[in-house]
């Protein structure tokens, strides 16, 4: 069972990962350091977004609407980290 919590804490870091880049890369994007009209940056830029849809989409139906700010990135990360933490903090149990 301990096996099974590092594999779930491993997805929670790759996600974490995945989200991060996805977020500074709007941030690139937005700057126009840049540029979606270079066919790799679209690749990556589409993908990322199409990977963390299911999770940015519940989230965003349940926020308020901030104009130009996205706070879902936000939740999500704070979502991970708290499910990280139940994790690490139960891990004793799974001995």
């Amino acid at each position: 069972m301990l096996s099974l919590i590092q594999i779930l804490l491993l997805i929670l870091d790759i996600v974490w990962f995945v989200i991060l880049a996805h977020v500074i890369m709007s941030w690139l994007i937005n700057f126009q350091v840049l540029n979606l009209h270079q066919q790799l940056v679209a690749q990556i830029w589409y993908g990322l977004n199409r990977i963390l849809e299911p999770l940015y989409g519940p989230i965003r139906r349940v926020l308020p609407n901030m104009g130009g700010l996205d706070l879902t990135p936000l939740v999500v990360l704070i979502g991970v980290y708290a499910l990280r933490i139940v994790l690490i903090n139960n891990m004793p149990y799974f001995y």
